[in-house]
This record gives structure tokens, C-alpha cells and sequence, in this order.
């Protein structure tokens, strides 16, 4: 009873492995391939831009801190990677993010964790409270 009860808390938080899905729209079916974090990769910053190194005048490439850092707009929303499913073609690889629900902050800290103890191989599901 207390393991069904879990698997379903476990469904509702994460979308398991190769499970197919349709899309919100209705217009397409993906499949899951697995959760992931969504990056932004300050590369493509435009220039110039306050996260630059600035020196006199001229403003430096060298960029301060990390080059992938959590994209901002996404690190509150369940991101996957995923294959779209139509018919008559191929899968085509890419990742979701869905906007319309919201982690708890349990699921958001285990989701972009800091810690370093979220890089560790036992650190497969999110502590419940």
C-alpha cells in the first residue's frame, strides 16, 4: 500500500524513461528520454553586456563566472528531453520544458541543486518532507 502510494507520488513528480505522452496542443506525442537541466550558455550574450570584463573603454570577451548557468525563465519548471513522434517521420530529439506547472522547493533544489552532494550516484529522486 505505502509502495503504491510512493510510485504514484513518484509518477506525478517525474515522467518515467521511454513512457509516450501527448503534447498540451494535442498536435504531437513525445517520448521521454529523461529529465534535464535546461543551460544558458552566456556565449551567446550580445555584446555589450554587463557580464563582460570591461577594461577602460574597450570591453574584454573574458566572461566572469561559469559559461552554462540554469536558464532563469526555466529553473522553476520540469524540463525533458524527449523525442516528438509524428507520423511518417522520424523521432526528432529535443527538449521540453512545461511551463505550466511549477516544482515544489524540494523538487526545484534537487532539480538545479548547488550541493555537492546532488553529484552523487545516490542521488537519483528528490528528498520528500
Amino acid at each position: 500500500m505505502v509502495s503504491e502510494a510512493l510510485t504514484k507520488k513518484k509518477q506525478e513528480i517525474l515522467m518515467d524513461h521511454g513512457s509516450v505522452h501527448p503534447s498540451e496542443g494535442g498536435h504531437f506525442s513525445f517520448r521521454v528520454i529523461g529529465p534535464c537541466c535546461r543551460l544558458f550558455d552566456r556565449e551567446e550574450l550580445p555584446w555589450p553586456c554587463c557580464r563582460l570584463a570591461w577594461r577602460s573603454k574597450e570591453p574584454s570577451w573574458r566572461r566572469i563566472g561559469r559559461r552554462f548557468v540554469p536558464d532563469i525563465a526555466a529553473r522553476r519548471c520540469p524540463s525533458y528531453s524527449v523525442d516528438i513522434l509524428q507520423p511518417g517521420s522520424n523521432p526528432i530529439p529535443t527538449t521540453l520544458t512545461f511551463f505550466s506547472s511549477r516544482f515544489e522547493s524540494n523538487v526545484q533544489e534537487w532539480w538545479y541543486s548547488k550541493h555537492p552532494r546532488s553529484q552523487q550516484a545516490t542521488n537519483i529522486y528528490p528528498i520528500e518532507d
